[in-house]
């Protein structure tokens, strides 16, 4: 078995979304301490750094599982289920906020990219910490609904 198949494989993908995912969350959570705390300018830098990367690793995860795995075998699971509306509702739901939270991301490490004087003259600390905090609970959001759908698929 190659190394390409090995990653390509239903439960690695699953597992590499999940866990790119709370290596998102971490680090937003971690970032909005920075921010409110007052951390210096390369820890906040490295820190966006690593939680956008780690949210467009669980896009790119995510978004393979979906492509590949999810239509054909997931999701005839749960709309021929008991809670069809799972999908309907909450994957769909799922989809487009996810769209969201990498643009947000991106926006938040352009502003830690910036000096703090700058950040502090142009009064957006706390319009970086709100993003921060909002990156983080939409993706824990997700998390939640992406432990539902699985749920609906293990429960048929």
């Amino acid at each position: 078995m190659s190394i390409i198949s090995i990653l390509q494989s239903k439960p690695l993908l699953i597992g590499l979304h999940l866990g790119f995912a709370i290596a998102g969350i971490d680090a937003f959570l971690w970032l909005l301490g920075k921010l409110k705390d007052g951390g210096s300018r390369k820890s906040m830098i490295v820190t966006a750094i690593l939680g956008t990367a780690a949210f467009v690793g669980s896009w790119i995860a995510g978004g393979y599982y979906y492509v590949v795995y999810y239509g054909t075998l997931v999701k005839p699971v749960i709309k021929s289920g008991t809670a069809p509306w799972v999908h309907n509702i909450i994957m769909e739901t799922k989809e487009h906020i996810f769209l969201f939270i990498i643009p947000v991301a991106f926006t938040v490490l352009f502003v830690a990219l910036l000096e703090k004087e700058e950040i502090e003259r142009l009064k957006l600390r706390r319009i970086v910490m709100c993003l921060a905090c909002a990156v983080a609970l939409v993706g824990i959001l997700i998390g939640a609904m992406g432990f539902v759908i699985s749920a609906t698929v293990r429960w048929g």
